[in-house]
């Protein structure tokens, strides 16, 4: 090998090259070939292999994610039964339209068989909230602590639904559990909707949105 003279050698008649020399220019031949199959079919084949496993993972996840909820539909539908059940019999507890007066009513013979005497009770305007109704009434009454705990107990006990909110208590210098004291307080009724006022609420978030985009 140390005795060819590579300037010597002839390109065009490379048949008549030294076999060692034929060997290597084979070898790096061979070598071309394989990186240029490697980079041109084996990498993109690798790649594609890569994002096939990638692709049946996540499939695979998939499909167990389906699976478990499939095995879990009939508790689900179950669910939504109960769910429905319980929303109906919420919705039973708010009062119609029609019985608004007489829960007002209610609350106000609450009242008075405590023995809390009223100095305001005044219903404010109705504020609609999605499906429902609330209404909030101010109220100011003069009692005692005795008298004022009956009071929250009765309207706990309703069948429809009241909440107390803002409450103050003000007077009763003394200690005892018949100072007379006032209580300001606000309590909430609530009433569904029917279908014609509900259907009325929509189309006039449609107008408004519609309004707005306007301007």
């Amino acid at each position: 090998m140390a005795d060819i003279d590579l300037n010597n050698l002839d390109f065009n008649n490379i048949g008549s090259w030294p076999i060692v020399i034929k060997g290597v220019l084979i070898a790096i031949l061979a070598a071309g070939v394989l990186a240029l199959g490697y980079f041109l079919d084996i990498q993109p084949q690798q790649e594609e292999l890569e994002r096939n496993i990638s692709e049946e993972k996540r499939l695979k996840d998939d499909f167990e994610v389906k699976q478990a909820k499939a095995s879990n539909l009939e508790a689900y539908k179950a669910q939504m039964v109960e769910m429905k059940d319980s929303f109906g019999a919420m919705i039973r507890q708010l009062p119609s339209k029609t019985e608004v007066e007489d829960l007002l009513v209610d609350i106000s013979q609450t009242g008075l068989a405590s023995g809390i005497e009223f100095q305001l009770f005044k219903p404010q305007a109705e504020k609609h909230i999605e499906f429902y109704a609330e209404l909030p009434i101010t109220l100011k009454m003069t009692g005692t602590y005795h008298q004022f705990g009956e009071f929250v107990s009765g309207i706990a006990a309703l069948p429809r639904i009241v909440t107390l909110e803002n409450i103050s208590l003000a007077g009763g210098k003394g200690k005892g559990k018949n100072d007379l004291l006032t209580m300001d307080v606000t309590a909430k009724t609530y009433r569904y909707l029917d279908e014609s006022e509900v259907a009325s609420k929509r189309k006039k978030g449609k107008k408004g949105k519609k309004g707005k985009k306007r301007r």
